[in-house]
């Protein structure tokens, strides 16, 4: 496959992208799987060893009623979730009043446009080309979220970006990011789609083996439908990566489903670290997709039951030869919390998200039991499994994506299938309910600047 050429990025992922491609770093494509020792830690994403002797297995384990109850309003975030939000991208041509751009996309802000015109006196002096590249976020009711430009529709040395956002104090902030900062960590990758899509083992060759994963998962998901014979054709996936190392996990930043031979890019996707709470998958016009990520740790068959009333006993009256016919018992119920994945035994389980281990072993009805906390208060659970990831241990930290287990039919199952809970707090929440609008999943107020930002800084720059 040829490679494209992108000016400005090339100069300075041609150095690690080297890197990524040397014999040297294939140590860090392959899972991690370790022996768990305490002072020494993994190279790179998969499993990091974390203090057993502060962690401890939760106390509620089993299928208490306290637990098991639906999450209620208290956890139906519609204060801070931003349902409306969206993100328009372009670059407007250069003009004599260019400090006026707020007003000149459409923003009637009179305060915006004074505080913009303040800070970018010196920042237009330094632009180049003909056209100033723009990312502008808006909220319900058109409420201004965020706006980032960009020094030109050129990736180099020189590249700046300067994102404005809402103070919660009143006025605006601003941010002031650059590329020759930004690009350190990073490596440009190109690959095949229909490798993507259908040739995971050509993928990796190139990304570690918790990436391919997740990129599968994102590039499923913003795939335009409308252009269904894209993987026909030359179409490349450009990625931005960044391959981790002791501190960090390897992750990627920016991926874009491109047409080569114009440059066109169908669609595209950005990750954004968030306080708190995971980071996220937004799409280049602000969709989030972080849900489908949350209810798919597996590459399951069917949803084989939700959440509902099952029945809990299945006796029949006892017939007698003599005497009348006895009323039939009454049937009981109870509620199922969870949603199960039917699969046949030995089905790889992927981690829905990074987090730490806090529970591994038989958990009464659960069976064999992973349980992995997140940040926010948040846990999944991973019940019936027939065998767990030899390298796993109470304590550790795993990334996205990471084969945590494989499908049974431990403890009270029926038949082999994944049990698989989000609980906050231990109060269980449907990942499929359209009432639950989690922050997980939906773009925060002040992390909204985080994706313009880096759509600018690591997408294909729009031109004029």
């Amino acid at each position: 496959m040829s490679a494209l050429y992108f000016a400005g990025l090339e100069i300075f992922f041609h150095a690690q992208a080297q890197q990524a491609a040397s014999p040297a770093k294939k140590t860090d494509k392959t899972p991690q799987v370790r022996q768990k020792t305490p002072s020494q830690k993994p190279n790179q994403a998969g499993v990091k060893i974390g203090d057993k002797s502060t962690s401890k297995s939760p106390q509620n384990l089993s299928l208490k009623s306290e637990l098991s109850k639906p999450g209620d309003s208290d956890f139906i975030s519609d204060t801070g979730n931003n349902l409306d939000y969206r993100v328009q991208r372009g670059c407007i041509s250069r003009t004599f009043n260019e400090e006026n751009l707020p007003a000149n996309i459409g923003l009637e802000d009179r305060s915006l446009n004074d505080f913009f015109k303040a800070q970018t006196r010196g920042f237009f002096n330094r632009m180049r080309g003909n056209c100033i590249p723009y990312a502008l976020a808006l909220g319900s009711r058109n409420r201004f979220e965020s706006l980032s430009v960009m020094n030109g529709p050129v990736q180099d040395a020189k590249t700046e970006v300067w994102t404005f956002t809402p103070s919660a104090v009143g006025g605006f902030l601003i941010q002031q990011d650059y590329l020759k900062d930004e690009s350190k960590r990073f490596t440009e990758i190109q690959l095949l789609l229909s490798d993507v899509l259908y040739d995971l083992k050509k993928v990796g060759d190139k990304l570690p083996v918790e990436l391919v994963w997740e990129l599968n998962s994102v590039i499923k998901q913003i795939y335009p439908e409308d252009n269904n014979s894209l993987e026909n054709t030359n179409s490349v996936v450009r990625l931005i990566v960044d391959f981790g190392d002791k501190e960090r996990w390897a992750q990627i930043w920016a991926t874009e489903i491109i047409e080569p031979s114009s440059g066109e890019v169908f669609a595209s996707a950005f990750w954004i670290e968030r306080s708190g709470i995971p980071g996220g998958f937004y799409t280049g016009t602000g969709e989030s997709i972080e849900r489908t990520f949350w209810t798919n740790p597996l590459s399951y068959r069917r949803i084989s039951r939700g959440v509902g009333s099952v029945r809990a006993s299945s006796k029949k009256p006892v017939v007698t030869k003599s005497g009348p016919a006895p009323a039939a018992p009454p049937q009981r119920y109870r509620t199922h919390m969870g949603i199960d994945y039917s699969a046949p035994t030995g089905t790889p389980i992927f981690s829905v998200a990074s987090g730490k281990v806090v529970h591994l072993g038989y958990s009464g009805a659960f069976g064999n039991l992973i349980i992995l906390e997140h940040p926010g208060n948040y846990r999944t659970y991973y019940a019936h499994l027939s065998n767990y990831n030899v390298e796993l241990g109470v304590g550790n930290e795993v990334r996205r994506g990471l084969e945590i287990g494989y499908v049974g039919s431990t403890g009270r199952s029926t038949g082999p299938h994944l049990h698989f809970e989000l609980r906050k707090d231990g109060v269980y929440l449907d990942p499929y309910s359209q009432k639950n609008q989690l922050d997980l999943w939906n773009m925060r107020e002040g992390d909204s600047g985080l994706l313009t930002r880096e759509i600018l800084l690591l997408g294909t720059p729009i031109k004029n």
